[in-house]
Formats: C-alpha cells, sequence, structure tokens
C-alpha cells in the first residue's frame, strides 16, 4: 500500500502531474477511501477534464486520466467510453480490462489483461486481474491455477490475500477463506472487498451484530460497493432503523439513479419508516398475541378433551379460536362436556370458540403420491437451490422454510405477513418458481 500524507494534492496528480502511471492512480486510490472531501475533489477533478474534453482539448494521455478517474468514481460506462479514445498504452489496457470485468464482459477483460501485460503492465496485476475475471465466470478452479503462479511479495498483499480467500470460498472451502480476508485485513485494515466477505461470512453464521460492523467499515470507503450497502440496508431494516437503511439505498442511487433493486428497497423501507403505531394499542396487541400463543397443555383438561384437541392439531388458544363449536362438536368423542371445559376455560381468558375464524388457514396439502418422479425430487430440493436474495433468504428461515415443496405450500399472503416481505421479495420468488414450472398456493 502506498502512504498518504495529508499534503498530497488530489487535483494537481489528476490535472497537472506530469507522470501519471500505477503510483500516481494507487494514490488517489487510497486518498479517496474513506475520505469524502478527497472523493468530492476527484469529482471536481473529473468535471475539469470532461470540460476539456468537450471543447476537444484533451490529448489522447489525458483521456485515460479521465476515464480512470471515472473507473474511480464507480461511473464504469462513461469509464470504458472515455478510456477506448485513449493512448492505448499499458495502463489505459490495464484499466479497461478491470471495466470490461465489472461490466460482465469477460472474454474481452481476458483479451484485454494479455495486451496490458504485452504492452509493459505489471506481470502479477494482470495475472490478479485474470483469476478475478475467472472466478466471475464462475470458474473457481481456473482462478486457482492464476494465483499459484504468483509468488513473492505479492502473496502477502491484501488484494492477493482477499482474491485468493473469495476463489477458496467459492470451492466451498470458508473456514480458509475467512482466515484469509483476516489476513487480507491485517495487511489494509480498510480493504472492502475483504471486510465484505467477512461480513457475508458472519450473517451467514447468524452473527449479525459483527455482520453489522463490519459492512459499515466497508460502507465507509468510497465509491462503496453496490452489494456492502444493500446488505448493510437489510441488517438495518431488520433493526427497524430504517432511515439508516434509507441512507444506505440512497447512496447507491446517488450514483446509479436506475438500479431497480435501490428504488424498491428504498421505497419499502420509506413505507415501513412512516408507519405509526400507537405504543399503548402496540402493547396490547403483543399481550394479545401472547395469550393466543398460550399452549392448551398449561391447562387442566380432561384426557377426552385434550386427545381430541391434539387430534385436530390445535395446540394453542389461537387454533382453539380459529375453530368454531360446530366443528369441535363434530370431532369424533367430542362432547357437550367437553365443550363446556373449552368454553370456560377461553372466557377466563377474555376469548371465544370461532372468534378468529375467518384466519384459519385451509391449506389442501400437496399429494406427493399423485406426483412424477422428476416433480417429487423438484418439491424436495432445497429453497436455497432458488438463489434467493439476502431478503427473501432471511423470510424464508423466519418462516422455517426449507425446501421447495414447503414454499409452494404457502400463498402469497402468508410470505407478505413475514416481516420485510414486500411485493419485491415475492415477485423474485414467483419469478423463480417459473424455472421449475410451478407457482405458490392458490395461484
Amino acid at each position: 500500500m502506498v502512504a498518504q500524507s495529508t499534503e498530497f494534492d488530489l487535483k494537481q496528480a489528476m490535472l497537472i502531474g506530469n507522470s501519471f502511471g500505477p503510483r500516481e492512480v494507487e494514490n488517489i486510490r487510497v486518498a479517496i477511501r474513506g475520505d469524502a472531501v478527497q472523493f468530492d475533489r476527484l469529482k471536481d477533478a473529473v468535471v475539469e477534464l470532461e470540460n476539456q474534453n468537450s471543447r476537444d482539448e484533451l490529448a489522447h494521455a489525458g483521456r485515460v486520466r479521465l476515464g480512470i478517474g471515472y473507473f474511480l468514481l464507480g461511473d464504469y460506462e462513461n469509464a470504458t467510453q472515455v478510456i477506448k479514445k485513449g493512448d492505448g498504452g499499458a495502463l489505459a489496457l490495464f484499466y479497461q480490462a478491470k471495466i470490461h470485468s465489472i461490466l460482465e464482459h469477460y472474454p474481452e477483460s481476458l483479451k484485454t489483461y494479455d495486451q496490458a501485460q504485452k504492452a509493459g503492465y505489471n506481470v502479477d496485476e494482470c495475472t490478479l486481474g485474470r483469476s478475478e475475471v475467472y472466478r466471475n465466470m464462475k470458474q473457481p478452479e481456473k482462478s486457482l491455477e492464476q494465483l499459484d503462479k504468483l509468488s513473492g511479495a505479492i502473496e502477502q498483499t491484501a488484494e492477493y490475500l482477499y482474491q485468493r480467500g473469495v476463489t477458496v470460498a467459492a470451492l466451498g472451502q470458508t473456514d480458509e477463506a475467512i482466515r484469509l480476508y483476516e489476513r487480507a485485513v491485517t495487511s489494509d485494515k480498510k480493504h472492502s472487498g475483504a471486510l465484505f466477505g467477512l461480513a457475508i461470512e458472519s450473517e451467514r453464521r447468524g452473527n449479525d451484530e459483527a455482520s453489522l460492523e463490519l459492512y459499515k467499515q466497508a460502507a465507509s470507503n468510497f465509491p462503496t460497493n453496490t452489494g456492502t450497502l444493500l446488505n448493510l440496508g437489510l441488517l438495518y431494516e431488520d433493526l427497524e432503523q430504517y432511515q439508516q437503511a434509507m441512507i444506505c439505498y440512497q447512496r447507491i442511487l446517488d450514483s446509479y439513479p436506475n438500479d431497480q433493486r435501490a428504488k424498491l428497497f428504498f421505497k419499502d423501507s420509506k413505507a415501513s419508516s412512516e408507519m405509526h403505531i400507537d405504543e399503548d394499542a402496540l402493547k396490547r396487541r403483543d399481550r394479545h398475541a401472547q395469550i393466543l400463543n398460550l399452549p392448551v397443555s398449561d391447562f387442566e383438561l380432561s384426557v377426552r378433551s385434550r386427545n381430541c384437541l391434539r387430534l385436530m392439531g390445535i395446540n394453542t388458544l389461537g387454533d382453539l379460536c380459529r375453530h368454531t363449536e360446530q366443528e369441535l362438536l363434530a370431532s369424533k368423542n367430542f362432547g357437550e362436556n367437553s365443550l363446556n371445559e373449552i368454553r370456560e376455560m377461553l372466557t377466563l381468558k377474555g376469548l371465544k370458540l370461532g372468534q378468529y375464524a375467518s384466519e384459519k388457514q385451509m391449506p389442501e396439502p400437496i399429494q406427493i403420491e399423485s406426483l412424477s418422479p422428476a416433480e417429487q425430487q423438484t418439491l424436495a430440493r432445497p429453497v436455497t437451490d432458488l438463489n434467493l436474495s439476502v431478503r427473501a433468504k432471511k423470510c424464508m428461515n423466519r418462516l422455517n422454510i426449507q425446501t421447495i415443496g414447503e414454499l409452494v405450500s404457502c400463498s402469497a399472503e402468508q410470505l407478505l405477513e413475514c416481516k420485510n416481505f414486500g411485493v419485491t421479495s415475492l415477485t423474485e420468488i414467483r419469478e423463480k418458481l417459473v424455472d421449475f414450472n410451478i407457482k405458490l398456493r392458490g395461484e
């Protein structure tokens, strides 16, 4: 890493400096990281270069500076348009390769990394770049082959350790990945990729507190990875800190105004923040919910009543209130004596039979026997095979939905009742199920 002094003049480096190579770009990158003032200075410098370019006053080398300025700001579309009109040197080719990779133009990226290396750019950096491209192409074995070619000082750098960590994670070696991320952060405590990797692994292990802090550290860097801000926003939503969540989504929209996920998440978070629930009413509702969740086994009922309730799948007072007297009497061996016993028990809690009969779920069980072996296999697959977003995954966990069969046994209304699960996530699940030619219950 290049050390930064407080005297570093970023605008001069962008606009005036005679030399502009990898060292100068790294100086600028380190300067803007975690420093909003320097980030704004970079924006100002880019605007000045834009003005020169619009007046056709910018030489080929100047267009390379402008393109790299766009790159450092996270504006990859403009970066690729400008930098390809540069001088075609090693520096320009290297950043063209990086931009191709970010824009998912992977064959072009590999080709351009080769060109940059032939033009004289650092071989190790080009090899690291190719490793990242192969990983993004879902070829972690080839990515690891590239990393294994490297030796010497680069193996101790934060970027190498991060790239190796995220590659072995893709190969399922999560414990090794964590160790590599931690070494990367030890080498560079602000490495956003390693911080993001540690945050994801902490979240997967249910350590939301540690995950939140790691996402916050990663989000303090400029420009911030979109995935970091989305995941941080979702964690803030889980903590009901909706204003903080909206700030995360707005930061994405400031750079990418057309980002559809950020737009929808911002809208959902704003709607949640504007919900004002009377505190006393909330306490009463919570108390009532606690009563409804009391198990019937906590009450002294006759053996006959207990057996009848068990056979009907009635476990709580809430379950009882969703059944009518007629439904209970229709049960074998359930008579007037048992009915009176139940009535008295509910009256003591301010409840009555049939009080919530309209809320009773009446799902029709899926007849597994009537399905083909292929259909049965599909329903038995884990819900993780759908590759759902973080928000949708959390809903699956809250509802204890483990398989695709359990998911399609739910209706859209049931899913929408889950905390922080909105129309966006519902649409996502419907689209995923289309690939399996199945739908949610009732659709």
